[in-house]
């Protein structure tokens, strides 16, 4: 059965040919501000609305559990999908407006040492509309308006290519819930031919890279894809991304205890960048149950952040946000499967 909410609004004229013109259009909206069925879709006729639930698939996810920060007001949800399958959407509230990070993929095929989604591997891929619920009903369910999308939560954007570009133009569309390019963020461990790929589309977007070292040997043991892609494969594809796109590339970079947080690595870091307008986001490690690695010390982590600054590259340290409620990436779907 075909999943409505993934369609585009030409797509849905098309599906909907043998009625009125309008009525595309009216079909979107309702899909567009979340309606959990057809028959909320109370201007179409009766028999419309029940044409529709016999040809096609209303997705609409429901909260398993829903955790609020006392330390800074960020929600984490646990959605279940309609398939039984759950994954996890993050509200942080800022100043400058509302952010949702959402899931691509239910679990992550990845492997990266130290995140807790990749945990049990990939089960599926997330469609269009799934990653749309995400943002639609966290806006609806918290009240408050979302200005900003990150692509960061459980999944590898660039592993669901198709679908996420095809979620892209779905937020972006006007006539839905109109996010602009620019207030949406899309982070990936590094498959270089995706993003030479994204590259050719142009989009607006702000790339965000999760590095987390500068040499190879560090990378690839806590980071698998590097031992196909590897670091200076990766940033030539970022040069590339950059020279098309004309956007500056964001690197996350996770702070690991006496691992990738000597003055010899930051040293080694800047050179890689290089020529390459950049911008380092420092993140202190999250410490997961499974993972033996541990975060950085503030010291190390302040110090790291100095050196690059010297040298004039952008370069700040992630605010920790949630850590009372298991905000970091899998942590809350881990810990209900192992409930259950």
């Amino acid at each position: 059965m075909t999943e409505i909410k993934s369609l585009t609004l030409s797509e849905l004229k098309t599906a909907l040919s043998g009625q009125p013109g309008f009525r595309a259009g009216q079909v979107y909206t309702w899909l567009h501000r979340g309606v959990r069925s057809f028959e909320e879709m109370t201007d179409l006729p009766k028999a419309l609305r029940q044409s529709l639930a016999d040809g096609f698939l209303l997705t609409a996810p429901q909260v398993l559990r829903r955790q609020e920060s006392k330390l800074d007001g960020t929600v984490k949800y646990l959605w279940q999908l309609h398939d039984g399958n759950c994954v996890e959407t993050v509200l942080m509230k800022y100043h400058h407006g509302n952010t949702v990070c959402i899931s691509s993929e239910v679990g992550c095929p990845m492997g990266c040492a130290f995140c807790a989604s990749t945990i049990g591997g990939l089960v599926r891929r997330l469609s269009p509309g799934e990653m749309l619920d995400e943002v639609l009903f966290t806006q609806l369910d918290s009240g408050q308006p979302i200005s900003n999308i990150v692509l960061m939560g459980i999944g590898e954007p660039l592993d669901n290519y198709d679908n996420v570009c095809r979620f892209l133009e779905l937020v972006n569309s006007g006539e839905g819930m109109n996010v602009g390019m620019r207030h949406i963020s899309l982070s990936t461990c590094g498959i270089v031919p995706r993003i030479l790929e994204l590259a050719e589309s142009r989009l607006q977007l702000t790339l965000s890279v999760s590095l987390h070292a500068p040499d190879d040997e560090t990378r690839s043991r806590i980071m698998p894809v590097n031992r196909r892609w590897p670091v200076d494969e990766l940033l030539e594809a970022c040069r590339v991304y950059y020279a098309k796109t004309n956007r500056r590339i964001s690197f996350e970079y996770a702070m690991i205890r006496e691992l990738n947080d000597s003055p010899e690595t930051a040293r080694l870091l800047l050179k890689k960048l290089k020529g390459l307008p950049a911008h380092v986001n420092l993140i202190p490690l999250n410490n997961v149950a499974e993972s033996p690695l541990k975060p950085s010390d503030r010291a190390s982590v302040l110090r790291f952040q100095r050196i690059l600054e010297e040298q004039g590259v952008a370069c700040t340290v992630r605010r920790t946000l949630g850590s009372d409620i298991d905000a970091s990436c899998g942590q809350l779907r881990r810990k209900y499967q192992n409930t259950r």
